[in-house]
């Protein structure tokens, strides 16, 4: 008998664990966490230890629009009503969007852990983020996973946003509806202005052939918002299906707080004074 299974055998079922359970845990799971890298110290499907886990805190902001849940810095783009321009103008297209967190820190890194190294497992931690993002007395008939292109969705392997879809949809007893298509292809949005993010993406989706929505009440789930207008493209597809309220939920969005000018919290009160 090998010396090191003489050994093992005489530690009895700690040396069974040292010897065999311990290598191949370590085969399989990884040994730091891939935020902090510390070492995991429990098993877990979860590459990310507990702590970092805890670590993304929700949005906190003194200014917010009611509808979108934009935060501002201060009351001047909101009307008396509490609405930001985008809102006050019509071109949200969705009725009202809950979010997480902000998108920086250790909550973009689980994000993008989950999205591009396809560690398909933080679905339900951010899922988790989900939930208490979204208020317990809204009622939904449908969720809906925000639609990837068919050529976006075969390069990355799946979509992101239905994995997120079904976790809310598991936690609320709402069934997930594939209810939208995306058919065109848009180039990124990074850097176009809102105008250009409007254009980028109009058009670009189109509800399933057949579908009845009239009158229901539809949860929009992604990842990310950043200004919006890509939600806004789908909700409005959704409503073309019959949606009488579409809501968005992600688990982060862009705080612009910081990127606020002047010019355009001039722009946004001279807008409020004329509605």
């Amino acid at each position: 008998m090998p010396d090191a299974f003489r050994r093992s055998a005489e530690k009895g079922f700690r040396g069974f664990v040292d010897l065999v359970v311990s290598p191949l845990f370590s085969l399989i799971f990884p040994d730091d966490c891939r935020l902090c890298g510390e070492a995991l110290r429990e098993v877990s499907r979860v590459p990310v230890c507990a702590k970092c886990l805890r670590e993304p805190q929700p949005l906190v902001a003194e200014y917010f629009c009611v509808a979108c849940r934009t935060p501002f810095v201060n009351a001047f783009p909101l009307d008396e009503s509490g609405r930001c321009t985008l809102c006050r103008l019509g071109l949200t297209g969705f009725d009202a969007v809950y979010s997480y967190g902000s998108y920086e820190g250790s909550l973009r890194k689980l994000i993008h852990l989950f999205k591009f190294e396809k560690i398909h497992t933080l679905a339900a931690p951010l899922g988790k983020f989900l939930a208490q993002a979204l208020p317990r007395e809204q009622q939904f008939d449908a969720i809906v996973p925000m639609p990837l292109h068919w050529t976006r969705r075969w390069e990355r392997g799946f979509n992101q946003s239905e994995l997120l879809a079904r976790e809310i949809g598991r936690r609320w007893n709402v069934p997930v509806k594939k209810a939208v298509r995306r058919v065109k292809p848009t180039a990124p949005q990074a850097g176009l202005t809102n105008a250009k993010r409007r254009a980028n993406v109009s058009g670009a989706f189109r509800p399933r052939r057949g579908l009845q929505l009239n009158g229901k009440r539809v949860l929009l789930v992604d990842d990310v918002m950043t200004t919006g207008a890509t939600a806004a493209a789908c909700a409005r597809a959704l409503k073309r299906a019959g949606a009488s309220h579409v809501a968005l939920l992600a688990v982060a969005r862009t705080d612009r707080r910081a990127a606020l000018t002047g010019f355009e919290m001039a722009s946004a009160v001279h807008v409020g004074s004329n509605t």
